[in-house]
């Protein structure tokens, strides 16, 4: 496929071939069928143009040329991307058509607020602190229309972050601050429900839970694989849930560009693999989506770090994905086209990815999907992001 990059260019192509004691008490309904959702934040402003670098661009070379040479060997999408290298399983599965990237992309957000962005994007609203539940809860709402019963959201979190927060029931996990039980007592609990049909499977389930979150559990994500395979352990079975949200911090990269992006890049490919494998057969009616508040500066700065910018890349994977490729309708980086004379200017509504994705995905009606999860926008749903 021949792609020309001008400005209004949209790039289609570039396919490459194609406290676990309580947890018995959890119940988690089908609302949505067996179709799963994990939304991934990346608080602190991730980089775009370092998870996927326009190496094509010829303006690239004067922004970021201290950095290119990270991207020599890194996996191409058509001729004019770059998948950062410690991004090597997100990568893979873009080979294997599981995985897009949407470039150049923004909420309606234009300034440069850690604490204001991530509200807007929690929330779906057109201002900040304008709108009390989030997105996501939202969307468990419209699923749960006409549904036998409710399906339950899930936030691997201490506490239930703010796009889950709303009137449809939510539940979220995180190891307790209690003394742990003692190996006695856990070994008594197990005998006790072992002859029990009901809550004898329960309580194992909640042990085999337990040993995945591990004794330090999973304060601030520090071990991302335990966390993959532990939401993957939450979401797959039949009586999982079947929405789940996963916070990943430490993007804010004003230092050392290239060092700090790597050390949080690879925690993330770790935790989509790890959650990709675990969820198993269930992978096919799985969508994952990892989106965060604004891009940074097209430029480097003069510690060799980037400042809070505008647009930036989302990605998503999947089994039912129409991977392989990145959609980006490319403003390119002469100084004349920055946002600002400083950032990535936005050129798609990352609204529009958000509910296009799970629109096609939970097979709801586009045009309500955006109304309803991201009242007041102009922009239309994305379409043609899924094959089933």
């Amino acid at each position: 496929m021949t792609m020309n990059m001008n400005r209004r260019t949209l790039i289609a192509g570039s396919l490459i071939g194609a406290g676990a004691l309580a947890l018995p008490r959890m119940a988690f309904a089908q609302g949505a069928g067996q179709r799963n959702l994990l939304f991934v934040l990346l608080r602190g402003a991730a980089d775009g143009m370092a998870m996927l670098a326009p190496v094509g661009d010829p303006g690239l070379e004067a922004l970021r040329g201290a950095s290119l040479a990270d991207y020599d060997n890194a996996l191409r999408l058509g001729s004019f991307f770059a998948v950062h290298p410690a991004l090597a399983e997100i990568a893979k599965s873009a080979q294997a058509g599981e995985a897009l990237f949407v470039h150049a992309a923004a909420t309606s957000y234009r300034e440069r607020s850690h604490f204001d962005g991530q509200n807007l994007i929690e929330t779906g609203g057109t201002t900040p602190y304008g709108t009390k539940d989030g997105w996501l809860n939202r969307l468990a709402v419209l699923l749960n229309e006409g549904a036998p019963a409710p399906l339950r959201a899930l936030a691997i979190a201490q506490a239930v972050p703010l796009a889950l927060r709303g009137s449809a029931p939510v539940s979220n996990y995180a190891p307790s601050a209690l003394p742990a039980a003692s190996e006695d007592l856990l070994a008594r609990v197990s005998q006790l429900y072992s002859a029990d049909n009901e809550l004898g499977p329960l309580w194992q389930r909640a042990l085999e839970t337990k040993a995945m979150a591990g004794d330090d559990g999973l304060t601030n994500l520090n071990d991302a694989r335990k966390a993959g395979e532990l939401a993957a352990s939450l979401m797959r079975d039949a009586g999982g849930a079947r929405i789940g949200m996963i916070e990943l911090g430490g993007w804010d990269t004003h230092a050392n560009q290239r060092g700090a992006f790597a050390r949080s890049a690879r925690p993330l490919d770790a935790l989509l693999a790890a959650y990709k494998t675990g969820m198993g057969g269930a992978w096919t009616d799985t969508l994952v989506v990892v989106a965060t508040e604004f891009g940074r500066t097209a430029r480097l700065n003069g510690t060799g770090g980037t400042d809070h910018g505008t647009g930036g890349a989302a990605l998503l994977m999947g089994g039912g994905l129409r991977g392989g490729r990145v959609i980006a309708d490319w403003p390119g980086l002469a100084a004349s086209q920055l946002h600002e004379g400083r950032d990535l200017a936005p050129t798609i509504a990352l609204e529009s990815v958000l509910a296009g994705a799970v629109a096609e995905h939970f097979r709801l009606d586009p045009a309500r999907s955006m109304a309803q999860l991201f009242p007041g926008r102009d922009a239309a749903p994305l379409a043609g992001l899924m094959r089933v």
